[in-house]
């Protein structure tokens, strides 16, 4: 079996009003559970990032193969978050 990862989430950028009070700095380490705190209406839109990411594999659109991104579902008040590969702890 290929090695696992954990993941590290970090919101990069927000505008406007967060309905779930994320702000520029919230940060979420996955291991092996969805940590509490974060968005529900966020969260399934980074699940397959977090999975690829999680077992070694990368996106050739990433200029760096540890990190991918996404970007919260409210166009009026976005949130974006930097999901990151991080060796396990």
């Amino acid at each position: 079996m290929s090695e696992m990862y954990d993941i590290e989430i970090t919101v990069t950028s927000q505008k406007g009003t967060c309905g779930a009070g994320h702000k520029v700095g919230d940060k979420w380490i996955i291991a092996n559970h969805t940590p509490a705190g974060i968005c529900l209406s966020a969260y399934p839109l980074m699940q397959s990032s977090i999975d690829v990411l999680k077992y070694g594999g990368s996106f050739p659109w990433s200029k760096d193969p540890d990190e991918d991104g996404a970007v919260c579902p409210d166009p009026q008040n976005p949130v974006v978050f930097k999901i990151r590969r991080v060796k396990k702890k």
